[in-house]
This record gives structure tokens, C-alpha cells and sequence, in this order.
């Protein structure tokens, strides 16, 4: 009989560890929401390039994944309207954001060490 409440505890205390990260989250996006419009808006230069980097790393992988036969959207900027896009073109594009990135960054680096040097 004493397995019983150990098998109906343990559920209860993943849940609880859930319910920590999900408060540790919304902690976080709060903190991310004081700082600016939440979009790294706080964040140095640096950091705000390697987290777009990663972003686009992200969107890469997504369209890498998908079926051929799936539809991909792109959003208008500055608005909520999405039109229909080559999932393709979209893929090659945002490879070659990503290589822009990639090459912003690098400079970055590289003028924070010679900068160092001095």
C-alpha cells in the first residue's frame, strides 16, 4: 500500500518544477518588457546581433524541415498581413541574411579586439 502515494506524489512534483519554469519565464519576459518593447531593445549591439543570428538560424532550420508540399507565409513589414511566399526563395533569403549577420558580427569582433589592443 505504501507505493501507492509515492506513485500519486511524484507526478505533483513535476508539475510544480513546470510551474517554477513557467514562472521563472514570465519573470523573465516581464524583466525583457521594463527594459524596452521586448525585442532586445536593452541588450548591447553585440548581444542583439548574436540573438537575431540565432533567430535566423532558427527560421532556417524551420524551412530546412518543412515538407515540399507545404505553404510558407512572409509578413509585410510593419504590419499583420501575410502573403503567400516560394518557400525556396524564402529559404535562400534568409540564408543570405543569415551570412550577413554572420559577417556584422565578425566585424564587431574584430574591431572590439583591435580596440583592445590599443
Amino acid at each position: 500500500m505504501a507505493a501507492a502515494p509515492r506513485m500519486r506524489e511524484q507526478p505533483r512534483v513535476e508539475r510544480g518544477m513546470a510551474a517554477r519554469r513557467g514562472e521563472e519565464e514570465k519573470e523573465e519576459e516581464k524583466k525583457e518588457e521594463e527594459e524596452g518593447d521586448g525585442d532586445s531593445a536593452g541588450l548591447r549591439p553585440r548581444d542583439q546581433l548574436s540573438r537575431r543570428i540565432k533567430e535566423q538560424k532558427v527560421i532556417i532550420d524551420e524551412l530546412s524541415n518543412l515538407k515540399k508540399n507545404r505553404k510558407v507565409y512572409k509578413q509585410q513589414p510593419n504590419s499583420n498581413i501575410f502573403f503567400l511566399a516560394d518557400r525556396t526563395e524564402t529559404l535562400s533569403q534568409c540564408k543570405i541574411v543569415l551570412d550577413e549577420l554572420k559577417k556584422a558580427h565578425q566585424e564587431m569582433e574584430n574591431s572590439e579586439k583591435t580596440k583592445i589592443k590599443k
